[in-house]
């Protein structure tokens, strides 16, 4: 549902995820019902919303056969109960390695069934000191781009790293919105968060919504947080900077339609 001027609500919830899925998913679903009270129909949780241990392979014990498990359950419930677009940034799907999963960013509708999964393309990898990441590991990388038509129009799906390759939102079309559920690392999200975040609105023309963890995680990782909606000037008109908490916002056609026809960037393409 959308408001008579389709404008529609929009909520990134940000949480300090740990390792056990039900503690996890019991701290996210308050988050959730508040948004809601302040007219969320869209709601995204970030990256690793059930499940962030202290191992990388922590996901992998914790995953879930595609179409089962609570993780899934608690997102179709939810979407249910309040009536509303629920996105779980990503639930780890079993795949044919036994040793890794698939990132499945999953989407609800209203009525409690998944319209969309997106199998996280982009695998992040960083060294640092004594700061590394592998995530190819435990994770299998996805190969097809997803959009989904919403009630605000075309959203486009993509997870944290893939937020450095704008290609991939460039090959879904003319987007309304971009959804980043992410988990940045406190390094690379001071560096580049913001930055990227509004490059892919400014490039895309459309707004971008994302969900972060935002604190300090079993083992001592420390994800950036800082949730934003971006709107498609590149101006940030919502944000919540550490711990747990939500954003709301709206997604408003006639402010799409405005920059677009000041500044025709997306018709003067050429490549």
């Amino acid at each position: 549902m959308s408001n008579d001027d389709g404008t529609m609500r929009v909520a990134a919830i940000q949480t300090v995820s740990a390792g056990d899925v039900a503690a996890n998913l019991a701290q996210a679903e308050p988050l959730v019902r508040l948004a809601v009270a302040q007219g969320a129909r869209l709601v995204v949780l970030p990256e690793y919303f059930g499940v962030f241990g202290a191992r990388a392979t922590d996901k992998v014990a914790a995953r879930e056969a595609d179409g089962e498990g609570p993780q899934q359950a608690f997102l179709a419930r939810l979407a249910h109960a309040h009536g509303i677009w629920l996105v779980g940034g990503t639930v780890p799907l079993a795949c044919g390695d036994p040793a890794r999963v698939r990132s499945a960013c999953l989407v609800y509708g209203p009525d409690g069934k998944r319209v969309a999964r997106y199998d996280k393309i982009h695998l992040f990898a960083f060294s640092r000191g004594e700061e590394r990441y592998d995530e190819g590991r435990t994770i299998e990388a996805g190969t097809q781009t997803v959009a989904v038509e919403l009630p605000c129009g075309r959203v486009g799906l993509s997870v944290c790293y893939d937020l450095r390759f704008p290609e991939l939102y460039r090959g879904m079309g003319t987007l309304s919105l971009i959804l980043v559920p992410a988990a940045f690392t406190a390094t690379t999200g001071a560096a580049h968060w913001h930055l990227l975040l509004r490059a892919r609105a400014v490039e895309n023309q459309c707004y971008v919504l994302a969900a972060a963890q935002g604190g300090v995680h079993p083992g001592g990782r420390r994800t950036y947080g800082h949730s934003v909606l971006v709107d498609p000037w590149g101006i940030v008109v919502a944000e919540h900077a550490e711990g747990p908490g939500f954003i709301v916002g709206d997604i408003d056609p006639a402010r799409l339609a405005e920059v677009r026809a000041e500044l025709p960037a997306l018709a003067h393409r050429v490549l």
